[in-house]
């Protein structure tokens, strides 16, 4: 089978052969490994690079507003950029900014045809129209048109045929909405959690309303539901349901942590500290953390603002890729945590997302724990920490 998959997928009864459960107390480093791009001397140096990078780019788009001709940003870590792409001539309160930018972060602004407003209006207009044969639509970071994706062949060109900006089309995509094992109070996470139905990864402890919360993938369940580790220990009762956004809150005593694992070793666990939360630019490197894949990482942002279609629209997700073609995440690593190794203290973390859903075109063998049945890829899809925002204004993020 083709297509995007929502990675939720693993029967909870699959989660009895669950490896034995001891809370890590220690801390490890969460870090990318291989051969470092761009000619860096290190994965830190190439971190530390990205992290100003990703402050500049805060600033331009909190500076941009809604309107305007901003079209995207591409973070090129590799170039040793920033590239701000404008539709026109940017204001003079944007040349200002760049230009103070600039004594940190080399920045170049570049021409772009469309805004990122005129190009979200065509892409929603598209596939609200074409539902049956779009299974996602993004707007390309330098303004030039659309990226489509569709799980038909010839026929899907009518689908934007009509198309007021152009639009390039991918075929034989279609998202598939995508512990660990014995945690306990508080709960932390990229643990698994589940229902009768599903296994599922915790995502971040957060805070809405005033309550302490645990914010992970909507797919997994529906509100009332009661969330259980593996092991039939409740963890909370669902209260929230965002099905647009893919965010979901269980009510439940969470902690600022995470459960990681050295890279291809799942049975070493440790925890670490997210000590804040990361906007998601094209060109980021992030991790995984989920409860059956463990902790995967050299996995690149390739679009934002993603709207995938893998049976209903979910909006604002990002599409992310490992860049060995290996596993990025897969069937119970849903509502796990897409996380930001601190450049400067690897054994913390930044909270950048949680995982959303898997492409099952780009199958690969699977880490971690492997029940039968199970899909992983190398091509992901999360849900960005602007969408828990976007679905609970006034939610934050619990630190360490």
């Amino acid at each position: 089978m083709m297509g995007i998959v929502i990675a939720a997928g693993m029967g909870t009864a699959e989660a009895a052969s669950a490896p034995d459960p001891v809370k890590p107390r220690a801390t490890g480093a969460v870090e990318h490994t291989g051969p470092v791009p761009g000619g860096y001397a290190s994965w830190k140096d190439l971190l530390l690079a990205q992290q100003k990078m990703v402050k500049a780019a805060d600033r331009i788009t909190a500076a941009a507003g809604d309107g305007g001709g901003y079209a995207g940003i591409v973070l090129a870590p590799e170039s040793r950029e920033l590239r701000l792409y404008w539709k026109g001539k940017a204001p003079r309160q944007i040349d200002g900014l760049v230009g103070q930018l600039r004594r940190d972060v080399a920045i170049s602004v570049l021409p772009a045809r469309y805004s990122v407003r005129e190009l979200e209006r065509e892409a929603n207009r598209l596939i609200g129209a074409n539902s049956d044969l779009i299974t996602s639509i993004e707007p390309l970071q330098d303004g030039s048109g659309l990226r489509a994706t569709t799980a038909a062949t010839g026929l899907a060109r009518t689908a934007i045929a009509g198309a007021a900006v152009p639009v390039t089309l991918e075929h034989g995509v279609q998202p598939k909405v995508a512990s660990r094992w014995d945690d306990s109070p508080p709960w932390w996470g990229g643990a698994v959690w589940g229902t009768p139905s599903a296994a599922c990864t915790t995502g971040f402890a957060v805070t809405y309303q005033g309550v302490s919360k645990i914010w992970t993938s909507a797919h997994c369940a529906n509100v009332g539901q009661t969330a259980a580790d593996p092991t039939g220990q409740v963890i909370g009762t669902v209260t929230h349901d965002n099905a647009s956004r893919d965010s979901l809150l269980i009510g439940a005593s969470a902690a600022g942590r995470v459960f990681n694992n050295p890279i291809g070793n799942v049975a070493t666990e440790f925890s670490n500290p997210v000590v804040g939360t990361n906007s998601s630019y094209v060109g980021l490197y992030v991790c995984t953390s989920g409860g059956f894949s463990g902790t995967n990482c050299n996995i690149q942002v390739k679009a934002v603002n993603v709207t995938i279609n893998p049976g209903w629209l979910i909006y604002g997700t990002a599409r992310a890729e490992q860049l060995s073609f290996t596993n990025a995440a897969g069937g119970g690593d849903s509502g796990g945590p897409v996380e930001i190794p601190d450049a400067s203290n690897t054994n913390q973390v930044y909270a950048a997302g949680i995982v959303t859903a898997t492409d099952y075109s780009t199958q690969v063998p699977c880490t971690g724990y492997r029940p039968t049945g199970r899909v992983c890829t190398w091509r992901i899809y999360y849900s960005p920490w602007t969408n828990a925002v976007t679905a609970y204004p006034g939610i934050t993020m619990v630190t360490s």
